[in-house]
C-alpha cells in the first residue's frame, strides 16, 4: 500500500528488550488527519503514533515500527506496563462519536496485515487504547466495530456462552486472563470491557457480562 511519510521527532528506543507484541488502536479526537499529524509531530506535546489513517483511507507513517512511539501512556496489558515499548500505535481520524468510514477501515485492515507480518504480531493481538489505559482513555470508542474487524481477521470477538448467573469472582478471573489490569477497580475494568466487547451494556455486572468474559478469556488464552 502507499504510505505517506511525515517523520515525528517524538520517539525513542524500545526499552527493556521489548519488541512489538500488540497493535493499539486510537481515535484522534481531532477534525482532520492533518490536524492530528501536526500535533503528533509537535515536540511540545510529546505524543506520537506510528501511523495515522485519514477518513478517506490515506495512511501516514510518523515513527518507524522499530522505534518506540509515545501513544499508550500509563498502561497495562497481560503483565506489561510499558506498552509503548511493546506495541505499534495506529491513530484513526475520528472523534469517537460517529461511524468509521469504509475506506478508512479498508486501509486499516491492509495496514494491519503488513504490520503484523513484519513484526510477527498475532493478528488477534489488536486491542484498543481503552483496554490498556483503564478509566483514562475511551478510544477507539463505542462506534468502532470490533466484531467486523474480527471477521476481517484482526482482534478477537466471541459470542457469550449460555448465561449461568452473576459471579464477580469468576468475572474478575476472566478479565485477568484476557489481559486487563488487575490493580484497577472491578467497576473500571467492567466499563472498559463493555466499551470493547459490549458497548450497549449498562448497569451492574450481569449474566451476559460473565458469560461473555468467560468465552473471551478462553480465546485470549490461545493467542
Amino acid at each position: 500500500m502507499i504510505v505517506d511519510q511525515i517523520p515525528s521527532p517524538n520517539f525513542g528506543e524500545r526499552k527493556g528488550g521489548l519488541v512489538p507484541k500488540w497493535v493499539i488502536l486510537h481515535y484522534t479526537a481531532m477534525n482532520s488527519a492533518a490536524e492530528a499529524i501536526e500535533r503528533l509531530c509537535d515536540p511540545v506535546h510529546q505524543v506520537s503514533a506510528h501511523y495515522v489513517i485519514s477518513k478517506s483511507g490515506t495512511v501516514t507513517q510518523l515513527v518507524t515500527e522499530g522505534m518506540r512511539a509515545w501513544h499508550a501512556g500509563q498502561s497495562y496489558w497481560q503483565g506489561c506496563r510499558d506498552m509503548n515499548s511493546a506495541s505499534i500505535g495506529i491513530e484513526l481520524c475520528n472523534h469517537g462519536d460517529h461511524p468509521f468510514p469504509a475506506p478508512q477501515i479498508r486501509a486499516l485492515v491492509t495496514l494491519l496485515s503488513g504490520v503484523c507480518a513484519r513484526n510477527d504480531i498475532s493478528p488477534h493481538s489488536v486491542i484498543g487504547h481503552s483496554d490498556i489505559a483503564l478509566g483514562r482513555k475511551a478510544d477507539p470508542g463505542q462506534r468502532f466495530d470490533w466484531r467486523a474487524l474480527a471477521q476481517m481477521g484482526f482482534g478477537i470477538w466471541a459470542d457469550p456462552a449460555t448465561a449461568t448467573g452473576v459471579d464477580a469472582v469468576v468475572f474478575d478471573a476472566a478479565l485477568g486472563r484476557i489481559g486487563y489490569d488487575p490493580d484497577a477497580p472491578l467497576e473500571t475494568r467492567l466499563r472498559a470491557f463493555r466499551l470493547h466487547f459490549r458497548p450497549a451494556g449498562a448497569g451492574p455486572l450481569d449474566t451476559v457480562d460473565c458469560a461473555l468474559a468467560t468465552a473471551l478469556a478462553d480465546k485470549f488464552q490461545l493467542t
